[in-house]
């Protein structure tokens, strides 16, 4: 990735998070975490990788909500950030915490009482 490209990632980032926070009135968004921003090496496409606090339901219901809002968020980033041309915006749910905990689950399962003590500390 270039230096121009992850510096708009990091812009997107920014004001999402801000837009999210300040601008979108959708009750069906919950609690958001932006956790990471790719964008294509064109700057034409930004895919916005989100973690949802909730349930499974939770987390479809605001998919859908930022789904809906995207153009709303594309448009004030335009205003926000300079390009020549404001990226698409593509929202992708982040499941690397989940599964984190998945992960954390299993091998407490596998590990026998005194090997989970050894892994912890």
């Amino acid at each position: 990735m270039s230096r121009r490209t992850e510096q708009v990632a990091q812009e997107i980032k920014r004001h999402i998070s801000e837009l999210l926070v300040q601008e979108v009135r959708d009750p069906r968004i919950g609690f958001v975490t932006v956790t990471a921003v790719e964008v294509s090496p064109d700057l034409e496409h930004a895919t916005i990788h989100v973690s949802v606090l909730g349930s499974e339901e939770d987390e479809k219901e605001t998919m859908k909500a930022l789904r809906r809002a995207s153009g709303f968020l594309r448009s004030e980033l335009a205003k926000r950030i300079r390009l020549r041309k404001m990226a698409e915006l593509r929202f992708e749910p982040d499941r690397s915490a989940a599964e984190a905990i998945r992960i954390s689950q299993l091998l407490n399962e596998v590990l026998p009482p005194d090997d989970r003590q050894k892994e912890s500390e």
